[in-house]
């Protein structure tokens, strides 16, 4: 078999050519079968994390892929439970093969670990324990202390540059950290952390020479931090908040020390947020809604002209998340349910769109109907483009699907 696509499990998994071995049938609801074909879409949907125990991808804009030793031995990592033990799903890291889908389980230290970081080129998954970072080398397994926090700066790493020599982050104050401990739900520490405007400082650390460079220090909540994909200098971070009371995107230049916003609002109530760099890194994208709960867009922004661009979307089209193509052709979403802030009657849906004029068009590809969206199925695209990579808990436990883009042949 000649391979010449990344994903080449499906002809793996279907080698027998049979059809029966991908029924058409309704996502969720039950036990679903490896792969089958989604009866109101007509697209190909398949379990990549074969393995008891939940599962779960990686948050939308933190790259999970990494290739071996030739173009087409592409690995994702992803985190999981260990199955032979109650303990949680942060716990252990592992990677699957999108070729053969063997599993490979990187870590077995019973602590939680937060981080979700690859470096694409050295192959080290970085994550944190407390105050310490460490990285495992996927080739060689060995595990690496790389730096420990002092004692007056507890802070957490969040993302790696683009040459891979920094990691990058926020401290928060211990005053805020116990606004968190007293309210652990979201909907209760939310507005009390924003609105007490506790310091928090965005830092480097230097993986050469383990060096804590502390960049900027704002009352504001800085938060989502995010280095570009080309730029080793250039970090983004967010104003963190109710979106509709915060001005949101910020980038800063390493060098400079240039702090810039991204993009203003016009209006009362707009929002944007969930922000993430274009793979060729020009490119801010971002959930837009102008305003809130009414009018639905993708935007972007020029990081370095400024202009921006947006397309318009339906409401049930909205997502929790968004994402974008590796030739920066196609988009996708999530969905969101009835709860979520489009209040979307008939959103629960991963969706593909397409850029025409000022809008998208857009195509379902799974029904998320059985899908609680406690779990936020932040979607990736694979490296090829061919597939896009989502989390679910449409079975009745976490783990993590691939749907096929292109449309089952057998589909009208």
């Amino acid at each position: 078999m000649k391979k010449n696509s990344m994903l080449i499990f499906v002809s793996f998994i279907l080698i027998s050519g049979s059809l029966q071995a991908q029924p058409l049938m309704q996502t969720g609801g039950k036990k679903m079968p490896m792969v089958w074909i989604d009866k109101d879409t007509q697209h190909k949907v398949m379990r990549l994390t074969q393995r008891d125990g939940n599962s779960a991808s990686f948050y939308f804009h933190n790259n999970p892929f990494y290739t071996g030793k030739d173009k087409d031995d592409v690995n994702m990592v992803f985190y999981g439970n260990d199955a032979y033990k109650a303990d949680g799903i942060g716990m252990q890291l592992f990677s699957v093969n999108l070729s053969s889908l063997k599993i490979t389980q990187l870590t077995d230290k019973s602590f939680r670990k937060n981080g979700e970081i690859v470096g694409r080129k050295n192959h080290n998954v970085y994550y944190q324990v407390n105050d310490s970072i460490f990285s495992i080398n996927i080739d060689t397994r060995k595990t690496t202390l790389e730096y420990v926090f002092p004692a007056d700066f507890k802070a957490t790493i969040t993302s790696l540059n683009a040459d891979e020599t920094l990691l990058g982050g926020a401290w928060s104050s211990d005053a805020e950290k116990a606004i968190y401990k007293a309210n652990p739900a979201k909907h209760d520490y939310f507005n009390k952390i924003y609105e007490a405007r506790n310091p928090r400082t965005l830092f480097t650390v230097n993986l050469k020479t383990k060096k804590l460079t502390k960049l900027f220090t704002d009352s504001a909540w800085l938060n989502h931090v995010q280095f570009s994909p080309v730029d080793p200098h250039l970090l983004m971070f967010c104003h963190e908040g109710p979106w509709h009371k915060v001005d949101r995107i910020w980038t800063i230049n390493l060098d400079t020390k240039q702090v810039k916003l991204m993009h203003k609002r016009t209006m009362n109530m707009e929002i944007a947020g969930h922000e993430w760099f274009s793979p060729d890194g020009k490119t801010i994208w971002y959930d837009l809604q102008q305003p809130r709960g009414a009018t639905f867009f993708v935007g972007g922004t020029d990081v370095n002209t400024g202009k921006e661009i947006k397309y318009k979307l339906d409401r049930n089209q909205w997502s929790v998340h968004y994402n974008i193509s590796p030739d920066e052709k196609l988009f996708a979403g999530d969905g969101g349910d009835s709860t979520s802030v489009a209040k979307a009657k008939d959103g629960k849906w991963i969706n593909l769109f397409i850029p025409e004029g000022d809008h998208f068009k857009f195509e379902r590809l799974v029904n998320m109907k059985y899908h609680q969206y406690h779990l936020e199925p932040n979607v990736h695209f694979s490296p090829d483009g061919k597939w896009i990579i989502f989390r679910a808990n449409f079975e009745g436990f976490e783990s993590v699907y691939a749907v096929e883009i292109a449309k089952h042949k057998s589909g009208k």
